[in-house]
């Protein structure tokens, strides 16, 4: 199983309302984030779609502005690192010029992620309306809409709004979070309805007063009810079919390597280089799984990136670690490329610098390996399984390999 692939959703309980007292921070590509190493940039990527020029304007972004590499996000999104203070003006100009920035007050907003094999027209479709469309602008950044083709990929990402579809009649299931029911409307009508589905958020968001983000943090007594969505959208000349207990289809991410004329290369840890990223020609999609789907040909791509599907970096992820991050203990990519080699195992592995654990795999299978100040504390399924191990590529070989009722077993204090 893969580190960077989405697992079948978890049921999470929430015995508190969430109840925000901020605004989201959520960096963008005019807001930059201050972080140890300088400024960071979020250049939202809908649906990961890149024509060759605009591809060519990040690398060219990201050697003029930043320190030369190229960050890929959970989101499909791309990052720019070690932005010089003062270089917001130039970036968003270069980025604008490229495209990259079709609607400024929207931009941090545009965050769809699609089935990167699939046809990209439903997410260009529900992009240009989102751009379009003004009251989106109060969603937070961290709203998350996934347009899935039907298979199950990007579905289990756990999106805000769900898009799954179209099937064999022309039909797509819009599903509100993670609820088990949705409501079915024609493909062409999907984009739109995906956008009224972000209205009766915000909707509900006015009505509870608790400023959620996520669609799982509304309150019980404002969640959100397919059934009541389906009518409203049928008072807005929208036809749709209320489904109590909608599928849940789930298929794991295009793995490296040749699909039919397209070609998947896996970035390992995410971090590329310009140079690596300009040996991939043409139009790309940029996954929620840390890898470039190169639509046509077959590149010979930098040997530091990945198309072999055996190997183990298609299980091992790691947060932004030292130097990039004041919270991190440790060099967590530097260490996650020590022992890549010799600690395979069934379970993915994530590297974490802090108890924040950011980019961690959802669901629950995968091993946590959090730096402490004092060596690394791993945990398997939830729990600690070792802490500061004499051996650390022992003990991470032995936690990759464990099943869960050996892990529970193994428990140490």
């Amino acid at each position: 199983m893969l580190a960077a692939m989405p697992q079948p959703p978890v049921a999470a309980s929430r015995d508190e309302p969430v109840i925000r007292d901020r605004g989201d921070a959520c960096p963008g590509a005019l807001r930059l984030h201050a972080a140890d190493d300088g400024f960071l940039a979020r250049v939202r990527i809908p649906g990961g779609l890149l024509t060759a020029p605009q591809a060519a304007a990040l690398a060219l972004a990201a050697d003029r502005f930043g320190d030369g590499h190229l960050e890929l996000t959970s989101r499909g999104n791309v990052q720019l690192r070690g932005l010089a203070d003062g270089c917001g003006g130039g970036l968003a100009e270069l980025l604008d010029a490229a495209g990259l920035l079709p609607a400024p007050a929207h931009e941090r907003v545009r965050n769809i992620v699609a089935t990167p094999l699939a046809d990209p027209g439903p997410a260009r479709a529900l992009d240009a309306l989102l751009c379009a469309d003004a009251r989106v602008t109060a969603l937070s950044g961290r709203f998350l809409f996934a347009v899935d083709d039907g298979r199950g990929d990007v579905a289990a990402l756990d999106p805000d709004v769900t898009l799954l579809g179209p099937d064999a009649d022309g039909r797509t299931l819009l599903r509100l979070g993670a609820a088990r029911d949705a409501v079915e409307v024609r493909a062409q009508d999907a984009p739109r309805a995906a956008l009224l589905a972000a209205h009766h958020f915000l909707d509900a968001v006015a009505d509870a007063g608790t400023r959620a983000w996520r669609v799982a943090e509304l309150p019980d007594e404002h969640a959100l009810d397919a059934g009541r969505f389906g009518r409203l959208l049928a008072g807005l000349g929208i036809p749709a079919r209320y489904v109590p207990d909608a599928p849940r289809p789930y298929a794991p991410p295009p793995e490296p390597g040749a699909h039919a004329d397209a070609l998947c290369v896996l970035v390992p840890l995410g971090r590329l280089t310009t140079a690596q990223w300009r040996t991939l020609p043409g139009e790309l999609r940029v996954t929620p799984w840390r890898s470039i789907v190169v639509i046509a040909g077959a590149p010979a791509v930098d040997p530091g990136l990945v198309t072999d599907p055996d190997s183990p970096w298609r299980s091992v992820t790691a947060c932004t670690g030292r130097p990039g991050c004041a919270k991190s203990l440790a060099d967590v990519r530097a260490d996650a490329r020590a022992l890549v080699d010799g600690t395979r195992g069934p379970l993915p592995v994530h590297w974490s610098g802090c108890e924040r654990r950011c980019g961690h795999p959802r669901g629950t299978q995968w091993v946590d390996a959090l730096a402490t100040g004092d060596g690394y504390r791993l945990s398997v399924h939830g729990r600690e399984v070792s802490r500061a191990p004499a051996d650390l590529a022992a003990a991470l070989s032995a936690a990759r390999n464990a099943n869960p009722s050996e892990s529970e077993a193994a428990v140490k204090k």
